[in-house]
């Protein structure tokens, strides 16, 4: 089975924020957008920022790993490469971590690199690697 990508639309109250953020610091290339929305390419993936300047974010968390881990969020698991990659350009940006980059779950079934940190509308941002993708669905 080959992976295809996702597509997922999530409020923003600026656009222009959302366009700093996504496309300059993230480093998502821009696709189509218009006044109301901007697709992005999040490690081939659709994300599209969908402008509601009455959004507000969810501040619901669950416990995970010793963390209060923020739900709703979304990201992809990426390379540990790429995952340190864009751990740097997120510190080097100042961006406050919500979770500090770091590996949970260590020694155990599903041990992972994992960070999560907000964009300027609230929306919890989860980016993930693993040593051994095999790791990702395993119990």
């Amino acid at each position: 089975m080959t992976l295809r990508p996702f597509h997922l639309a999530f409020p923003v109250h600026d656009l222009a924020e959302a366009r700093h953020f996504y496309g300059t610091i993230l480093r998502c290339e821009e696709g189509r957008s218009s006044d109301h929305w901007i697709d992005f390419n999040c490690y081939g993936h659709q994300i599209v920022a969908h402008l509601d300047p009455a959004s507000a974010p969810v501040k619901a968390h669950n416990p995970v790993d010793g963390h209060a881990v923020p739900v709703p969020h979304f990201g992809v698991v990426l390379t540990m490469p790429q995952w340190h990659e864009l751990a740097e350009k997120v510190q080097a940006a100042e961006i406050e971590f919500g979770i500090a980059p770091h590996v949970r779950f260590k020694g155990e079934v599903g041990e992972q690199a994992t960070m999560f940190f907000y964009d300027p509308s609230g929306n919890a941002l989860e980016f993930k690697a693993f040593a051994d993708d095999s790791a990702l669905f395993a119990k």
